[in-house]
């Protein structure tokens, strides 16, 4: 719950568009989607946590209480692999873990870029707008590689 509030209060600040009733669908859709991406229990946690930022450490329990390896997040900086290390978790760039999800299983990656594409309605996107759209929220790796793809996305 904390961090879906923390993704939608920041998501505000940065989209006046939206509202937070628009916000609180998609959490509800996400949770019912990934009723398993749900971790509770963690709370107990954070105190004994050490990060750069003390305001993320809700984030490394929920990723300890529910065994989690790897945390994906723009913001490694606030992640250091010295502290999540002894937990065995380690922070990843999103695009080098959609690229460690193609290199696993690329049939999937291209499926849920497609399903991906296809939800974007307003403004509907095309393939060449989707993969810019991509490359701009620094998803480098990922573009590239269904680039090579474009012509079933």
């Amino acid at each position: 719950m904390e961090i879906h509030n923390e993704w939608k209060r920041n998501l505000l600040k940065n989209r006046p568009d939206l509202t937070v009733e628009q916000l609180d669908r998609t959490s509800e859709l996400m949770d019912q989607g990934l009723p398993d991406a749900c971790v509770t229990g963690y709370e107990d946690l954070i105190e004994g946590l050490m990060l750069p930022d003390i305001d993320d450490r809700h984030v490394l329990a929920a990723a300890i209480r529910c065994n989690a390896s790897v945390i994906v997040t723009f913001n490694q900086r606030d992640f250091p692999g010295e502290a999540l290390g002894p937990f065995g978790i380690e922070a990843q760039h999103p695009d080098e873990f959609v690229d460690n999800l193609f290199n696993l299983d690329p049939a999937a990656v291209i499926a849920a870029a497609q399903r991906q594409r296809k939800q974007l309605k307003m403004p509907p996107m095309n393939v060449s707008s989707y993969l810019d759209l991509l490359l701009r929220q620094g998803l480098v790796q990922s573009s590239k590689a269904l680039t090579e793809y474009r012509a079933i996305l």
